[in-house]
């Protein structure tokens, strides 16, 4: 269950509404936005960059409602919601613009905010790719395992799990060859959330971090979130996490088994949007091979 953060009652007073009088003579709108997202890292360091100003959500939702009349309370609703879901941090959303004073033909109590309102729901649906290796123990049912817990992250659904690939280990201490995969999927979840269930996973299965590029029993990461064709990718540079993952470009490692799960899938490299099949043609694919059969989902 994700955390929220709750604006009620917005009160704007401006013109809406189908009949012609209702565009020229303001009235009275409020708007209630819950929206939800995961606030345990901003509790824990006290950074707004952790998560969602108020304070922009309340001034964007006034602007929407300031912009020149529209018929629909509905629209006003709609935008309001896509405003908040931009936000890196927001999961979903649920956005209520009441209109109290509509005329409506009929008498509604004068208590409370009696009168029409509309409620919306938005959840986030952002592209996922996450990036699977292991060269410890059975690797296979290590992977099989991996891939099964990702099924199991609230708020992240798998698509397409690519075949296994052997490879040689690139970087670090001298060790096995590795299997890894990719995954695609959907996530409503903020990255820095998502990659911390990346993490309990990777614990879960034995993984530590002493020796940096050393051998692993699992290593999940976070590639890329967002669709770079569409310009809606998540760019992100710090000390946890950057966004899209700054060696994809060169890792032949995650390019084949990304492109055998999304034959379509394109990387940000630079100001450059790139075709990963561009990509692999360009690299160096002498340590990578075709891995044992699988079938993860």
């Amino acid at each position: 269950m994700s955390d929220r953060i709750t604006l009620t009652r917005l009160a704007v007073t401006t013109p809406h509404g189908v009949l012609a009088h209702e565009k020229r003579e303001p009235q009275r709108f409020f708007v209630d936005i819950t929206i939800e997202c995961d606030v345990s890292r901003a509790g824990t360091s006290d950074d707004l960059d952790h998560t969602i100003s108020y304070a922009e959500i309340a001034q964007a939702a006034e602007q929407i409602m300031l912009q020149p009349p529209v018929d629909l309370i509905e629209h006003l609703a709609e935008q309001i919601a896509a405003s908040v879901l931009e936000r890196v941090a927001a999961e979903a959303v649920e956005v209520t613009v009441h209109k109290p004073d509509a005329p409506a033909g009929v008498d509604f109590s004068s208590i409370g905010l009696s009168g029409p309102s509309v409620s919306i729901r938005r959840e986030q649906h952002r592209p996922v790719v996450i990036a699977l290796g292991a060269n410890l123990g059975d690797r296979v049912a290590t992977l099989s395992a991996a891939v099964r817990a990702l099924g199991r992250v609230e708020g992240l659904q798998l698509i397409e799990v690519s075949g296994l690939y052997e490879t040689a280990p690139v970087g670090g201490p001298e060790q096995p060859d590795y299997l890894n995969a990719v995954a695609v999927g959907e996530t409503r979840l903020a990255p820095w959330t998502l990659l911390d269930r990346l993490h309990e996973i990777e614990a879960g299965r034995g993984r530590t971090r002493e020796i940096r590029w050393g051998a692993r029993t699992l290593d999940l990461d976070l590639i890329q979130v967002g669709d770079p064709a569409a310009g809606t990718e998540l760019s992100l540079d710090t000390d946890e996490l950057t966004l899209p993952h700054p060696r994809a470009h060169e890792r032949a490692f995650v390019l084949a088994p990304w492109l055998a799960a999304d034959p379509q899938a394109q990387l940000r490299v630079g100001r450059k949007v790139v075709p990963v099949a561009e990509l692999l043609r360009a690299g160096d694919t002498s340590g990578i091979h075709i891995g044992p059969q699988w079938r993860p989902l």
